[in-house]
C-alpha cells in the first residue's frame, strides 16, 4: 500500500444514515433477548455515541453523567443534562429526557429509575457492560442511589451484548478508517522533510501534529514517543527538551481521528546512523509483523497471532531479549484501543470486518525495546492493510 498524497485524500461524508444505528440497535438487541436482559443501560462515551451517534467533545467535562437506555425492543431513551438537548436532537435517538445539570441531589437519578421501571418493569433484569475495558460513568454515591431504588430489579453483565457488535466495522464505518489510516501515512511520509536533529521532543511533536493536521486529520490528541541515545526503553512519556542529536532513535506513536475515528499505530525514525543492535531489533519486529499478517484469516484466534509474532521477536532458544509488554495489538475503531487483545489470554477469533493493530514490542537489550505497529482489517480471505507498510529497514533521517 503506497502512501497517498494531499491530491490524491478525499475525505468520506461524516456521519452515519439511521439506518446505521438502527442495525447496530437491532444486533444489540438480538443479543439481549439471547442473555435474558430486559434494558441496557450505558453510560460511556464510546458505547452512547456507537448506539446513537452524539458526538461531542463536552464528554471531557467529568462534572454531568450521560445515559442511554436500550430497551428489549423499540428505540433507546436519551436521559441526559439539558446543555446536550440541542445535540442529541440531531441524532435518530426521539426519547431524550432532561435534567437541569449539576444538580448534586439528583443528577437524573429519578429520570433514569423511572424510565428503567416504564421500560421494564421493577423486577427488570438491567444490563450493565462490567467486564474487560469497560466501566459505568456516574459516581459512585449515584450508583448506590439507583439500586437503592431500583431494590427488585436483577443487575448482570452486559459486556457481550454491545461487544461482539462492535467487533465488526460495517463498510461506512471501514470507510472512515481507510481515510484516517491513509491520512496518518501520508503524515508520517513527510517526517524527514518536517523533523530533524536539533529540534527538541516538543518541538517534533508540534510539527508531527501539524502535518497530521494538514494531511485532513481531525485531531491528533494521542502523540506519545521518545527520542533517546541508540533506543529507547519509554514511549508513554510526553515530551521533554531533549533535543535530537546524531545516534538518537526517535518513536512516534499517534492516534489520529477523522469523525470519531482512529488510526492507532507508530514509526520509528533513525537520526544521522543507527547501531548494529538497534537495525536489527527493527528488522525483527517488522518480521513478526510479516509473521503475523500472513497467518490472519477468519478463524484465526488472537492468542495464535501473539504466539506467532512472539517466537520472531524472541525464539524459544533465545539467550537474549523478552517480550513482556502484556498485548501485540489490539482491536480499533471509536476507541483508540479496543477488544480484543492479541495475547495469549485472548482466544478471540478472527472475523471479517474486525480491524486491529498489529503491535509486536520486546526488549532488546538493556534499557532498549523496540516497538511497531501496523493497521488491517479481516477479510474474508485474509486481511486488507490500512496502513502505509513501514520500511523492513529503519528509515535515517538528518
Amino acid at each position: 500500500m503506497a502512501a497517498a498524497s494531499l491530491s490524491t485524500l478525499s475525505p468520506p461524508e461524516r456521519g452515519f444514515p439511521d439506518t446505521e444505528y438502527q442495525h447496530r440497535c437491532g444486533a444489540i438487541q438480538a443479543n439481549m433477548r439471547s442473555a435474558g436482559i430486559d434494558v441496557l443501560w450505558l453510560s460511556t462515551e464510546a458505547d452512547i455515541r456507537y448506539v446513537s451517534g452524539f458526538f461531542t467533545l463536552f464528554w471531557q467535562s467529568p462534572t454531568r453523567p450521560w445515559y442511554l437506555l436500550i430497551p428489549l425492543s423499540g428505540e433507546p431513551v436519551a436521559i441526559i443534562p439539558a446543555i446536550g438537548a440541542e445535540c442529541m436532537q440531531r441524532t435518530w435517538v426521539k426519547d431524550i429526557r432532561t435534567w437541569s445539570s449539576p444538580n448534586p441531589t439528583d443528577e437524573g437519578i429519578t429520570l433514569l429509575t423511572d424510565a428503567i421501571v416504564e421500560l421494564a418493569g421493577p423486577n427488570a433484569t438491567i444490563g450493565v457492560p462490567m467486564g474487560c475495558e469497560t466501566y459505568v460513568r456516574s459516581p459512585m454515591n449515584d450508583i448506590e442511589q439507583i439500586k437503592t431504588v431500583l431494590a427488585d430489579a436483577n443487575w448482570c453483565d452486559a459486556t457481550d451484548c454491545i461487544r461482539p457488535v462492535r467487533h465488526i466495522k460495517s463498510e461506512l464505518e471501514a470507510t472512515k478508517l481507510r481515510y484516517i489510516c491513509a491520512v496518518t501515512s501520508l503524515a508520517f511520509s513527510r517526517v524527514p522533510d518536517v523533523i530533524h536533529s536539533g529540534m527538541t521532543e516538543v518541538e517534533v511533536f508540534r510539527a508531527f501534529r501539524i502535518a497530521c493536521l494538514e494531511a485532513g486529520a481531525d485531531e491528533a490528541a494521542y502523540l506519545v514517543g521518545a527520542a533517546t541515545q541508540n533506543g529507547y526503553a519509554d514511549i508513554i512519556s510526553p515530551p521533554g527538551s531533549h533535543e535530537l542529536t546524531r545516534g538518537d532513535i526517535l518513536i512516534l506513536d499517534t492516534g489520529c481521528t477523522f469523525d470519531g475515528y482512529f488510526a492507532d499505530f507508530d514509526r520509528n525514525f533513525a537520526v544521522g546512523s543507527v547501531d548494529a543492535a538497534t537495525a536489527s531489533a527493527h528488522q525483527r519486529v517488522w518480521d513478526a509483523t510479516e509473521a503475523g499478517l500472513a497467518l490472519i484469516k477468519p478463524g484465526v484466534t488472537c492468542a495464535e497471532l501473539c504466539a506467532t509474532m512472539q517466537q520472531i521477536m524472541v525464539p524459544g532458544n533465545a539467550t537474549e531479549g523478552s517480550s513482556d509488554v502484556g498485548r501485540l495489538g489490539h482491536g480499533l475503531g471509536i476507541q483508540l484501543t479496543e477488544t480484543p487483545s492479541i495475547a495469549a489470554f485472548d482466544h478471540t477469533p478472527m472475523q471479517a470486518g474486525m480491524v486491529m493493530t498489529l503491535e509486536p514490542g520486546y526488549s532488546y537489550a538493556d534499557g532498549k525495546m523496540m516497538v511497531h505497529e501496523e493497521n488491517l482489517i479481516v477479510t474474508e480471505t485474509g486481511y486488507e492493510l490500512l496502513s502505509t507498510r513501514a520500511p523492513r529497514d529503519i528509515p535515517v533521517i538528518a
